[in-house]
This record gives structure tokens, C-alpha cells and sequence, in this order.
């Protein structure tokens, strides 16, 4: 897969998980606030996209649909190990192609928590059988969960060129359906179209104003723009030094408050990796429970640099 690949522009870098390739000391982060225990339900989607950093796509089924006795199973132990997470998330393929999502989603609000849902609001999510599974829980568990809609452009056309022709208006007719049914929504866009953030967001908050979407457009945990992965941009390495230099704590990067669970086709059983964005890199794979995921993440990846730290993004609400 894609994210094991390190390209040219990365030569050297990022090779040995303790040392960068200067022979400084890598930055590791430490789990110290566990707030969100991701699944990743299966590779499968409906659409293919063009940048889509997990591959995801009608055939690739390289991460297989998680069940409800997987998903249960983290939950108990999420109680065993007292995480004391807030959120319990959902991504992707699309989740609403794992024929259990809606048991899925219940398990989780039953047991208390907030529930995040990571989905293109196209033709999975709005078949009839799911509908009636999302009006029953949002009754049942008011305030609870939310929707975060992949979209990423405010225009038609940059969001189609990635996601193919039609794609922003069957989103849009899902949203609306969602509106429509007071279910909570947040956005995730894109920040490679060559906009300030200002621009890309006051372009988001003419869509939510002309569809009446109950969704703040400058708040951003409810507008998600993240930067794109490209694996072929040049990144620096994250050493210990660099979190005085750059003045930001470890504790603000993603892995130190989230793990995701995922279910490799051919594997005897899930497993859990460091971080949503590397799931088929080898050197996240933290074993298979809870426990053994609570080691520290050495920051031994471009995406680690560019996205998470960099960047600043967390893919959690």
C-alpha cells in the first residue's frame, strides 16, 4: 500500500523509529489522554477517489468489515483498562457498507459514549434499512452522534475532480436528509485548492447558509480542513528538539489521545495501529489489545511530520 512507500523526495528519512537520519533523537508521543478509540469498519466504498490516502474503493477490501462481537470486544476492553475515552469514531471505505453499522454504532452509544461517523453521505448511508437505524438512534440517544461529511470543496467542481461527476450533489441530497432530521453533521474539507483558510471557509459557509446547514463554517472541529498527505513533499524529521523549537506539547498530537482498531483481510483477528492515517504501515501495528497499544508512537512516518505535527490536524471531533 501507498503509505509504506518512501518516495525519493524522503530518501534517507525516516528509517530507524529511535534516530532521524541526522542521528538525532526521534520525537515519540506518548498515549496520555486516551479520548477516541477509532474502527476502521472496511476499506470497501462506494466511490474511488483520487488522493484517497487509505485506497479506498469498491474492490479493495484489504481492511475487511469489522463485526459487532470485534467492535464489542474493544469496547469491554476500553473498561478493563479504564481509557476513559469520550469518543468512539468510525471511518473508512465507507462505514455505512458494513452491513452491522447500525449495531455498530448502537454498542457504542449504549455504553455512553459520543459517537463520530466519518462518511460521504451518498447512497450507503441513505439506503432505507440505515435511515430507520439513524432516526432510531439519534431518537434514542439525543445529542450523541454525529456525521462528519466528507466534502471536500465548497464548489462542485474541485470536490467532483476528486470524487467523480455527481459526487457533490448526491452528498448535498444526503445533508439535506440529515437536516432534515435534526441529526448533528460536521464537514471535512481539503486545504489544496490554493485558498487561505479564511477563503475556503467563508466559501463553506455560503453552502451551509443556501442549505440551511445548522454547521459552523470558522469553528474547526466543525469545519475540518486538513492538509493533503503527499508522500512526495519533502518533510522534515521530528526530533525531541523540536517540540521547544517549534513550542508545542506531544500531548497535542493525535496519537497521544486516540488508537484505531482495524481487521486485515487474512488476519486471525483485529489489531490496533498508532494512528488513523497509517494503517497498513507495519511499524504502527501495536498488537492486537488494548494494552499492548499503550506504548508510546515513535514519529517514524512523513505523515507524522507533515500532518500531525506540522500541521497541527486531528482527525478526532
Amino acid at each position: 500500500m501507498k503509505d509504506q512507500i518512501r518516495p525519493l523526495a524522503n530518501a534517507g528519512k525516516f528509517v530507524d523509529p529511535l534516530r532521524t537520519a541526522k542521528g538525532e533523537d526521534r520525537a515519540q508521543v506518548a498515549l496520555t489522554n486516551p479520548q477516541t478509540l477509532w474502527f476502521n469498519t472496511g476499506t470497501l466504498c462506494n466511490i474511488t477517489c483520487v488522493n484517497c490516502y487509505i485506497e479506498s474503493s469498491p474492490t479493495n477490501d484489504a481492511l475487511v468489515y469489522l463485526s459487532l462481537a470485534d467492535v464489542e470486544g474493544y469496547l469491554d476492553q476500553l473498561e478493563t483498562r479504564q481509557w476513559g475515552v469520550r469518543e468512539i469514531a468510525f471511518t473508512g471505505g465507507e462505514p455505512f457498507m458494513n452491513p452491522e453499522i447500525i449495531s455498530l454504532l448502537d454498542a457504542a452509544l449504549s455504553r455512553g459514549y459520543e459517537v463520530l461517523v466519518l462518511t460521504n453521505a451518498m447512497l450507503p448511508m441513505m439506503r432505507k434499512r440505515v435511515q430507520v437505524g439513524l432516526l432510531d438512534l439519534n431518537a434514542r440517544f439525543p445529542g450523541k452522534l454525529t456525521l462528519r461529511i466528507s466534502l471536500d470543496h465548497h464548489s462542485a467542481a474541485l470536490h467532483d475532480a476528486e470524487r467523480g461527476k455527481g459526487s457533490f450533489q448526491r452528498s448535498l441530497k444526503g445533508m439535506e436528509w440529515l437536516r432534515d432530521h435534526a441529526i448533528t453533521m460536521t464537514v471535512a474539507g481539503r486545504s489544496t485548492y490554493g485558498e487561505t483558510d479564511t477563503q475556503a471557509r467563508e466559501g463553506y459557509a455560503a453552502i451551509y447558509l443556501k442549505h440551511n446547514f445548522n454547521i459552523d463554517a470558522y469553528h474547526p472541529a466543525k469545519t475540518v480542513i486538513f492538509p493533503e498527505m503527499d508522500l512526495a513533499i519533502e518533510v522534515p524529521e521530528i526530533t525531541t528538539a523540536c517540540w521547544g523549537i517549534l513550542d508545542k506539547s506531544p500531548d497535542s498530537v493525535m496519537c497521544s489521545s486516540s488508537r484505531m482498531v482495524v481487521k486485515r483481510k487474512g488476519a486471525e483477528g483485529p489489531s490496533i495501529v498508532a494512528c488513523t492515517l497509517l494503517p497498513y504501515d507495519p511499524q504502527f501495528d501495536m498488537g492486537p489489545t488494548l494494552a499492548e497499544a499503550e506504548r508510546p508512537v515513535a514519529l517514524n512516518h512523513p505523515h507524522c511530520a507533515k500532518f500531525c505535527v506540522l500541521g497541527g490536524a486531528s482527525c478526532s471531533a
